[in-house]
């Protein structure tokens, strides 16, 4: 188990540049890796120096690998400023039913391992644009007979669709990868009569920004 993503700083992998917060993150794991014992102190002082010095990713990436996970199997800290980890008190859900009806998993919450959704003659809505993740990897499966799901999911993250449709279908055009260090979303089931949406779309948070930068450079003028 790592910290960072295993194939950062791997031959042929694409040397994307280190942020400040990047480096901060890093150090702070090294710091809990030493308050745990995992560390001795003279490691901890070469591997900050280390962790300074870097300027990419690739670089940052040897300095935690050895590192087993702390007790938990959440997802690694994040790079390129985008926080998935879990949050105390927010809402977890692992169901979602829509029988001639329809739910809503959205806004905050944290994601468990396996999310199960089933619709018969309805419907449901799962977005992730503002969820955080338990584990690196979690599984959404879908059972959809006449009824359909539409599921949303952040640009940053790296999604796989694996779903069957039968006189339906599953939209597999959404599968790729994301950022670095990014969780994995695994959208798998079946259709019948029905259909399941999976769609990327920017963050809440990037859209209410940008328009508030639209916004001042338009007083501005």
């Amino acid at each position: 188990m790592t910290n960072l993503p295993d194939h950062a700083g791997t031959p042929g992998a694409p040397e994307m540049r280190a942020a400040d917060a990047d480096r901060e993150r890093v150090a702070q794991v090294l710091r809990d890796a030493a308050g745990d014992g995992r560390l001795t102190l003279d490691e901890l002082d070469e591997r900050l120096d280390a962790v300074y010095a870097a300027k990419t990713y690739g670089e940052l990436a040897p300095l935690t690998r050895d590192l087993p996970a702390a007790g938990t199997s959440a997802p690694p800290v994040p790079l390129g400023g985008t926080d998935w980890r879990p949050v105390e008190g927010a809402p977890s859900w692992k169901l979602g039913i829509g029988i001639m009806s329809g739910f809503n998993r959205t806004g905050v919450w944290n994601v468990p391992r396996t999310f199960t959704a089933f619709a018969f003659w309805g419907g449901g809505k799962i977005d992730l644009r503002e969820a955080r993740f338990t584990e690196g990897q979690v599984t959404i499966r879908s059972l959809a007979i006449m009824g359909g799901f539409e599921i949303i999911v952040p640009d940053d993250i790296t999604v796989h669709v694996k779903g069957l449709g039968i006189m339906g279908g599953f939209d597999q055009r959404a599968s790729g990868p994301g950022v670095p260090g990014s969780p994995t979303v695994v959208v798998k089931g079946f259709a019948f009569w029905g259909g399941v949406g999976v769609k990327r779309r920017r963050r809440k948070a990037e859209k209410r920004a940008e328009r508030e930068r639209r916004g001042q450079l338009e007083q501005g003028e």
